[in-house]
């Protein structure tokens, strides 16, 4: 009779040892490009086996562009990526149909920066005027120039801009080639740095600074996927969050998700990188005070008056339709300590 009862508590265990494995849903996210610094953030919650306990298999796939993780989401082929707001603002208005949200905001202020050498007598927006800048123009920072030119009163057609491509940014900026450059502050800032070129000698705008009230990169999901499995896309949220309070604590130790992928990065440069994206975009005033993940009304409503000053809509959104906030953990799991 023992034998017979232990051996029925062993197949129970064994049972509920394998439900959360057979209950796992598979969801597939795009990354807006290569795994570098910041994309540790979604990195650590898979190796520290958030999303596992969460009841998901979650595959994390790189990218080339911006408009990767919408084009992926868009077609079906992705349940969740990480995206540019304004980019898909836009897409959203040439393509109403797209089944694809905004659900969570990582980056509070984007990234968008501009970096020039103060040796070609760049300090201010306005000095860029007879200078000559390079970006690969189907990046997003490419994307919102006629905003930052217009809100600084720099004239466009006095500032050439030369399409290159992300690879050689940093290189010809610091070999003198082009006078700045055009990217994300986290890549571009550290690249040049990288390349040897003295602190003194970077000149750092970052487009929040000079005006725009954007917000930056947010998670999305699939509109069809999130009405059909509501609870994994809670779930993917609710491990992403824990794994960003840690990240913020402890970026050092978030960064090893990255160089357990690439023998070619450095540490130093991967975790500034990401340190820069954490005090920078992440952690803003606006978050202190209302936690992570989601959006002013206010802020956002002005963000998209913004975008239409360069930008013609078709049919121009309010907040509720751009942010959908219904899927946000609750809001004692979204605030910094």
């Amino acid at each position: 009779m023992a034998f017979h009862a232990a051996h029925m508590l062993a197949a129970v265990l064994a049972i509920l040892a394998a439900s959360p494995a057979a209950a796992q849903t598979s969801i597939k996210f795009s990354l807006d490009g290569p795994v570098e610094g910041p994309e540790a953030l979604f990195l650590l919650p898979q190796d520290k086996g958030y999303f596992k306990a969460e009841g998901l298999d979650v595959v994390i796939d790189e990218a080339v562009s911006p408009l990767d993780p919408i084009n992926r989401l868009a077609s079906g082929a992705y349940e969740l990526g990480f995206a540019d707001l304004n980019v898909l603002i836009r897409y959203r208005d040439q393509h109403p149909a797209a089944p694809v949200k905004p659900i969570f905001v990582v980056y509070n202020k984007p990234s968008y920066s501009i970096v020039a050498r103060r040796s070609r007598d760049i300090v201010q927006p306005k000095d860029l005027e007879h200078k000559k800048l390079g970006a690969p123009t189907g990046g997003s920072t490419y994307a919102e120039w006629p905003l930052f030119a217009k809100l600084n009163d720099i004239d466009p057609a006095k500032v050439s801009i030369e399409n290159i491509a992300i690879a050689v940014r940093a290189p010809m900026l610091a070999a003198g080639q082009i006078d700045g450059a055009l990217g994300a502050s986290f890549f571009l800032y550290v690249d040049l740095k990288e390349r040897g070129v003295p602190v003194d000698d970077i000149v750092l705008m970052p487009m929040a600074s000079y005006g725009l009230q954007l917000y930056g990169n947010v998670i999305v999901v699939n509109a069809k996927f999130a009405a059909e499995k509501p609870e994994a896309v809670r779930s993917f949220l609710n491990a992403f969050t824990r794994s960003l309070r840690e990240t913020i604590r402890r970026p050092d130790e978030a960064v090893q998700s990255i160089l357990k992928r690439s023998d070619a990065t450095r540490k130093e440069a991967e975790l500034e990188r990401l340190r820069m994206a954490i005090r920078e975009n992440i952690v803003t005033p606006e978050v202190m005070a209302d936690g992570l993940g989601g959006v002013d009304p206010a802020r956002l409503q002005q963000s998209i008056d913004q975008i239409g000053l360069v930008y013609s809509f078709k049919s121009k959104p309010n907040p509720a339709a751009v942010f959908d906030d219904s899927f946000l953990p609750p809001i004692a799991e979204r605030k910094i300590n």
